[in-house]
């Protein structure tokens, strides 16, 4: 396919390093005292206990089976489902407020989902986030490149954009408002 312009999968990596090194909330599985991991001294962790980690070290604690991501850090179907119906409850020219983090977690939770897709039951789950998320994404796009068209937004409108939807906004009514500039001017033959 075509290359992604180097700024944009730069933008999207940078937004992808910081939701790595953000906050989120797991649950100890078991009890376990101190850990040396990538050098941290974590824990003590006591079963059912909830802590606040980064994601990159939570992601780390549930491969070892010490410690789970609390629900609401999740996405599945139901949720998808929600976000969906949220947005296409939007009157025209509204964009709904998006999960904090939505694109990293979401891209991490289609990618989880394909590794786990080996019965029917998941694989079915798979294939209905991958068409909600799909979904989402298409009608916010259809918004975000509607309103990029017209006037400049004002800060209040923009304010429902995720971080991701806002570069591409920027971009987009950059590219639009130089073309039409453009097209409607004609020069014809300078004289000297």
């Amino acid at each position: 396919g075509m290359r992604m312009p180097r700024t944009l999968s730069m933008k999207i990596g940078n937004l992808d390093f910081s939701f790595e090194n953000s906050l989120v909330k797991i649950i100890a599985n078991r009890n376990c005292p101190e850990i040396k991991l990538a050098g941290l001294d974590l824990g003590p962790f006591e079963e059912g206990n909830e802590y606040e980690v980064q994601y990159w070290i939570a992601k780390e604690l549930e491969k070892s089976g010490i410690a789970r991501f609390r629900e609401e850090e999740r996405f599945d179907s139901a949720k998808l489902y929600k976000i969906q119906w949220t947005e296409r409850a939007q009157t025209a020219g509204q964009i709904s407020k998006l999960p904090e983090n939505f694109y990293p977690k979401l891209r991490r939770c289609l990618a989880e989902l394909e590794q786990e897709a080996k019965t029917p039951e998941k694989m079915r789950e798979y294939e209905k986030v991958k068409h909600l998320a799909r979904d989402i994404v298409n009608s916010r796009l259809k918004k975000i490149v509607s309103l990029a068209s017209a006037a400049a937004q004002t800060e209040q409108m923009l304010k429902n954009f995720a971080h991701e939807e806002r570069f591409v906004y920027e971009r987009l009514y950059e590219l639009i408002h130089e073309w039409r500039t453009q097209i409607l001017e004609y020069e014809g033959e300078k004289n000297d």
